[in-house]
């Protein structure tokens, strides 16, 4: 007993402490701004901040464009730094403060080949610290199936990463085979570097989209045909269409006639990722979780272990990555199941179950073309890195 109130009055010592030090912060962050500001200001030349100012300006003096609310701008800070809910529109009461966050960068080897070896497997541990207050509680604490990192729920209600409708869903599936994504795996969009995202940006402004809003389909129609033209200078094909159309349904499983923004942006990260990434820079950013995952799949289909499976059954893995379980019938096989959360039942099938069955059963009439552990992972890097996020929606919904 004495042990763990020690523990637990650590625990309090540490939130007290951080919340001290967070304030304090808080309390200088404006004396030095304007000195900050004189002195960065030719530091600033060639920035991603300076660019995303002049984009802003040159919006602004357009005669056609509208000038933009306080609140429009700070969604669009928001997308660009990667951040969700602004400290200051938290209660400050018992509350961390969310750390600063640094999109990654493209390393010089990113484009060489990776040796995944199919036989090699890694050992997945799970960091054994919370990762916002850095205290070890045992079993209370919560791990990430895509990351090694672990979480308090309260420390994820302080953050203000955890709201009372997802508290039960992390309870729940944190500890089962289909697991949650914490706040960094669950966007898609901190994949992207500071020039990617700028350069996603610039596609949502030209396109009118504004942030944090849904998209219902013909906005989401109208973004694609615009998205289309500007690539390849032609009007997008009506097959081209239909896909969107089951893309968008795939996006908005409940079938609420609209998107949520949280689920476009994944959508509209990963396919910048596919756009402007080769494959062996993509393979870069799994996890050992998620190679774990793609080998227990791709060694469940090799049922003879010549190394090689058909190409209609890596279609299949690459179609069985988005069905989300369903909470009273979790899988427990060594199956395709490991790679992602699925069920036969999922409304993420966008149109008709049966027609796409008709479409798989096609395809196994095919002629077979085999396909080993590499290829295995480079056709499928792009769904597997779609999977991530908690939502019942399809971020990258294979075709047909």
């Amino acid at each position: 007993m004495g042990v763990l109130m020690s523990r637990r009055q650590t625990v309090e010592k540490v939130q007290k402490v951080s919340l001290a030090v967070s304030a304090f912060k808080d309390g200088l962050k404006d004396q030095p701004s304007a000195r900050r500001r004189a002195e960065a200001e030719g530091a600033r030349r060639g920035t991603l901040e300076q660019a995303v100012q002049e984009g802003e300006d040159e919006a602004a003096a357009g005669p056609s464009q509208p000038q933009e609310s306080g609140a429009s701008k700070a969604a669009w800070e928001r997308l660009r730094d990667g951040r969700g809910v602004e400290p200051e529109e938290l209660e400050r009461a018992n509350r961390f403060t969310p750390p600063a966050f640094i999109r990654p960068t493209r390393e010089l080897h990113d484009d060489e080949p990776l040796d995944i070896s199919l036989e090699h497997r890694e050992q997945v541990v799970n960091d054994e610290m919370c990762e916002i207050c850095e205290v070890w509680t045992a079993e209370s604490l919560f791990p990430c199936r895509i990351c090694s990192r672990v979480y308090h729920d309260g420390c994820l209600r302080r953050m203000g990463y955890l709201q009372n409708d997802s508290a039960v869903e992390v309870t729940e599936t944190a500890h089962t085979e289909t697991g949650w994504s914490c706040n960094y795996c669950d966007n898609l969009n901190l994949l992207l570097t500071e020039e990617e995202m700028y350069s996603l940006m610039e596609t949502l402004r030209q396109c009118k989209i504004i942030p944090d809003t849904c998209l219902t389909l013909d906005d989401f129609l109208h973004y694609k045909h615009l998205v289309h033209k500007q690539q390849f200078e032609k009007p997008m094909a009506e097959a081209q269409e239909e896909q969107a159309t089951l893309q968008f349904s795939a996006l908005d499983p409940e079938k609420k006639g609209h998107i949520e923004w949280p689920d476009f942006l994944s959508h509209e990260s990963i396919q910048l990722l596919q756009k402007l990434r080769p494959q062996n820079s993509l393979l870069r950013l799994l996890t050992a979780k998620e190679r774990e995952r793609a080998r227990a799949a791709f060694l469940a289909l090799d049922q003879d272990g010549d190394g090689f499976i058909a190409e209609s059954e890596c279609r299949k893995a690459r179609h069985a990555w988005f069905r989300k379980h369903q909470k009273e019938t979790p899988s427990c096989n060594v199956s395709i199941s490991h790679v992602g959360p699925m069920s036969e039942s999922s409304p993420a099938s966008s149109g008709s179950s049966k027609s796409q069955e008709k479409t798989l059963l096609a395809t196994e009439q095919e002629e077979a073309r085999p396909v080993d552990w590499r290829g295995f992972l480079r056709d499928n890097v792009a769904y597997i890195l779609a999977a991530r996020p908690n939502s019942a929606a399809v971020h990258l919904k294979p075709p047909a």
